[in-house]
């Protein structure tokens, strides 16, 4: 394991291994323990789209593996005036050591990794979210004290997030339910893949991709970049939100994860939000400590 850019990359015993040290990470933390696997190291951090959570959870966790971050906005980088990705890749890989980045192309990701010579991870792309599902696996591991056999819906967008929970979850030995409108499924290729590897489903009627879930999953129906697009897909998404009508369907000890932040009255209901707060607040902290396992075990950090 040499970056992380998309979850597709990562064996299922490489994303294990990522959950078991994220796990240690977190008794750690609660438990007062110090642990400065990465002192001295410094992680860049390179936005180009806006950010809370990812932004936050990769500062505090550098800063408490001894190391430092830096904020890199696009318009404060040469990048942003049109100098080329190889180019920045091998500049600032002489001064860091490891990048993290949160823009729009997964292919800037993939040439970040290509011509760079330090881990890339990927924080966000229009493709996948590979940080975000990991930190839901940790949680439903939490929660449900295995992955394998479990039964994840999600019901929503076919995004970047659907992507990734698609192989996230396949990967995991969980059966996997996706229901979209027609014009917005998730990858082509990623449900091919999906399909030839594991127990999987795309279907139009959320009702039936949430029978038997033991999680439901959802997002917003417009993300960032899509705003133009808010009126059309709220129209394409009517029948889309997860309400007691969808969770009747599922699993009665169903989780629901929500990777935030959240429209209510949108893709979620405020009631089903508020039933399962607990469960999404868990999973919006478990980006800290597993994104602090990416790091540790790319950034050349030991925890043994």
């Amino acid at each position: 394991m040499k970056h992380l850019l998309k979850l597709y990359d990562l064996s299922a015993q490489e994303l294990t291994d990522i959950l078991n040290l994220a796990d240690q990470l977190k008794y750690d933390k609660k438990n007062g323990l110090t642990h400065h696997y990465l002192k001295g190291k410094t992680l860049g951090m390179i936005f180009q789209k806006s950010s809370t959570r990812t932004r936050v959870s990769f500062e505090a966790g550098m800063y408490q593996l001894g190391g430092n971050a830096l904020f890199l906005s696009s318009n404060d980088l040469q990048i942003g005036r049109g100098e080329p990705v190889q180019d920045t890749a091998r500049v600032l890989s002489r001064y860091l050591d490891g990048i993290m980045i949160r823009t729009f192309a997964q292919q800037e990701v993939e040439d970040f990794a290509k011509f760079g010579s330090i881990p890339i991870i990927n924080g966000l792309t229009d493709f996948c979210h590979p940080c975000q599902v990991l930190a839901d696996l940790m949680t439903i591991r939490e929660r449900k004290g295995y992955l394998k056999g479990l039964k994840l819906c999600y019901i929503g967008d076919g995004n970047n997030m659907a992507n990734s929970l698609i192989v996230g979850g396949i990967k995991s030995g969980m059966s996997v339910a996706v229901a979209c409108p027609a014009d917005y499924k998730p990858d082509s290729a990623l449900m091919q893949w999906a399909h030839a590897n594991g127990s999987f489903v795309c279907t139009q009627d959320p009702l039936a991709a949430a029978a038997g879930a033991d999680v439901v999953y959802t997002d917003v129906w417009a993300s960032m970049g899509q705003e133009k697009e808010a009126a059309l897909r709220m129209k394409a998404f009517e029948g889309f939100c997860v309400d007691d009508k969808v969770m009747n369907q599922a699993h009665p000890d169903a989780m629901v994860q929500h990777c935030l932040p959240a429209h209510r009255g949108e893709e979620i209901t405020n009631e089903v939000f508020e039933a399962h707060a607990d469960e999404i607040f868990d999973e919006a902290e478990n980006r800290l400590h597993v994104q602090k396992a990416v790091m540790v075990k790319l950034m050349g950090g030991s925890a043994e």
